[in-house]
């Protein structure tokens, strides 16, 4: 029991280490995938999906639900398949979702040249990466850029703000990272966070 604290313990300091907006860059980067509603429509990666922990997403914590795992299945790239960006309606209000209504997100300690969360942060939360997918109505491909990632890789950004999904959603319209640790937030259709 004491080993299980102990480990549950070294996980959470190295999240949140890693999601607290930390500029100590990764030596490796973790594979970009989709929540699991994502890869099930998109076209497979080559790159696995890893284990994780199974105790459930609470509001302080992402033990259990994160670190690249995303319930199992084929993974996806976090960019990839036949949709569209979009704006979507939500409990939150109007959102943008990803190319297959995966809720986005933009973490608030990135710029507008690059990303913070790299690691194990990019594991709960995977970067919209590759190129800019089609365009829903009310989107203007002016208001979307990419910057380029540690590993090299390129991420989407909207009014300047890299995007991510969260690990914790599991079906499109799902909001569950919204406000985590004070830093992440959905993007609305102004490219600034709904608080």
């Amino acid at each position: 029991m004491n080993q299980r604290l102990a480990a549950a313990a070294v996980m959470i300091a190295a999240f949140v280490a890693a999601c607290s907006g930390s500029s100590t860059p990764a030596t490796t980067a973790a594979p970009i995938t989709a929540p699991p509603s994502v890869a099930a429509s998109a076209a497979p990666s080559s790159a696995p999906a890893s284990a994780a922990a199974s105790s459930p997403a609470g509001n302080s914590s992402d033990v259990g639900n994160g670190y690249g795992n995303y319930g199992g299945g084929a993974s996806a790239a976090a960019g990839s398949g036949g949709g569209s960006l979009a704006l979507a309606t939500t409990s939150l209000g109007s959102v943008l979702v990803g190319p297959t209504g995966m809720t986005l997100y933009l973490f608030t300690p990135d710029t507008t040249t690059s990303s913070a969360c790299t690691g194990t942060c990019a594991a709960t939360w995977p970067p919209l990466a590759g190129s800019l997918p089609a365009l829903g109505t009310g989107l203007n491909a002016s208001d979307f850029g990419a910057i380029t990632r540690a590993d090299g890789s390129k991420q989407i950004t909207f009014h300047g703000h890299p995007l991510y999904y969260y690990a914790g959603d599991q079906k499109a319209g799902d909001t569950t990272g919204q406000g985590k640790f004070g830093k992440w937030y959905v993007v609305g259709a102004d490219g600034n966070p709904i608080k």
